[in-house]
C-alpha cells in the first residue's frame, strides 16, 4: 500500500478544513438581540444560521482530529491495520476515507 498517497490525500484535507475554519468563524459568532434593530424573524433566520454553522465547525473539527490521528499512525507505520481486529484495512476503504480506522467487518459489527 502506497501510504505517501494517502498522506497527501489526507495532508489536502486538512488544509481545506482549516481553510474553511478560518472563514467560518464569523458565521458561528454570538448572534446580537438587539430589538430596535433587527427584527423577530431576522433574530430567529440569524439565530439558526449560527446553530448550523456551530455544528458544521464541530464535524469539522472532529474530521481534523481523525486525520491527525491517520497521519499518526502513518509516522508511527501503523496506517492501514484495523485499531480493532489488526488486520489490514482494505484499499478501497482507505482510498474513500483515507482516516478509517475498522476495516469494514470491524466497522459492521460497531453499528
Amino acid at each position: 500500500m502506497d501510504n505517501s498517497y494517502f498522506k497527501q490525500r489526507l495532508l489536502k484535507r486538512q488544509e481545506e478544513l482549516q481553510h474553511i475554519t478560518a472563514t467560518g468563524e464569523e458565521a458561528a459568532a454570538t448572534v446580537e438581540l438587539d430589538q430596535s434593530r433587527v427584527g423577530r424573524l431576522s433574530r430567529m433566520d440569524a439565530m439558526q444560521g449560527q446553530a448550523m454553522s456551530q455544528a458544521a465547525q464541530q464535524r469539522r473539527t472532529l474530521e481534523l482530529q481523525k486525520i491527525a490521528a491517520a497521519l499518526l499512525r502513518i509516522d508511527e507505520g501503523n496506517y492501514g491495520y484495523c485499531l480493532s481486529c489488526d488486520e489490514t484495512i482494505a484499499a478501497a476503504r482507505l482510498d474513500i476515507d483515507p482516516a478509517a480506522t475498522l476495516c469494514i467487518a470491524c466497522a459492521e459489527k460497531c453499528q
